[in-house]
């Protein structure tokens, strides 16, 4: 029963963004192209070199993995939104179905848009830097455990969300912030000791860091701390979720 319905889940989810493709696929396409144009070409030439490498090759990671946030995060919040504004979760909560089934439904399909979307932003990125990776096995462990907490993120933004409004909150008051100061652009080596310290509360510095050490053997941070930050931040937002959904918080009224 559970595994039937969390395929029937997964099915919805990835259908649902698919046959928006050109809304959902498409715009972080060009938006990366953008970013490689004008940060990686253009500024890019002037920085020169950023950790022994070409600062093209030192942002590329950064890029993919901004748009693995933002992907996953989206996908979830108005998907699991849209299903408590049109009233069909309770109909999931009352049927024979565990809760860890609708949460692990719902975080796949937005898994599955971040995947899809980190294979598009690294093909285009293809055509602006030859990609040397250096570790297959630990960018495909982080793409995945990266957008597993923020599709697990963006289920609980829905939870609390009670408008449409409310679930662009933290994408433009948390997330966007965090994302632009987790070293996506730079090194935090660059900073003063005392910033450089704070920056390491910065979850997305750790995220960021493990996916460029898999591309180029770069990093501000000890990758396999990183993957312990991101396994330990994945294990807190699961077992949140769970928690607001088995006590019916912000659906049952």
């Amino acid at each position: 029963m559970n595994l039937t319905a969390l395929r029937t889940i997964w099915i919805k989810e990835c259908t649902r963004f698919l046959r928006i493709w050109v809304q959902t696929l498409v715009p972080p396409a060009i938006t990366m192209t953008l970013y490689f144009i004008i940060f990686g070409n253009l500024i890019g030439q002037r920085i020169g070199e950023m950790g022994g490498v070409s600062y093209m090759e030192f942002i590329v990671p950064g890029l993919i993995m901004m748009s693995v946030i933002t992907n996953a995060y989206s996908n979830v919040a108005s998907s699991f939104f849209s299903a408590k504004f049109q009233r069909n979760i309770e109909e999931m909560l009352v049927s024979p179905v565990s809760t860890m089934t609708i949460i692990l439904g719902y975080v796949g399909g937005g898994v599955a848009r971040a995947l899809i979307v980190a294979v598009v932003v690294t093909v285009v990125a293809s055509f602006f830097v030859p990609l040397n990776i250096q570790h297959y096995g630990l960018i495909a462990i982080t793409v995945i455990l990266t957008a597993t907490l923020f599709a697990l993120g963006g289920l609980i933004n829905a939870v609390f969300a009670k408008t449409f409004d409310d679930i662009s909150i933290i994408p433009t008051f948390v997330l966007t912030p965090l994302t632009y100061l987790g070293g996506v652009f730079y090194s935090i080596t660059l900073l003063p000791q005392f910033w450089q310290t704070v920056s390491q509360a910065n979850p997305i510095i750790y995220m960021v860091n493990a996916f460029r050490y898999g591309f180029i053997g770069v990093s501000d941070i000890n990758p396999w701390l990183a993957l312990g930050v991101l396994m330990l931040f994945n294990a807190a937002f699961l077992a949140v979720a769970w928690t607001l959904l088995n006590r019916g918080v912000g659906i049952r009224s």
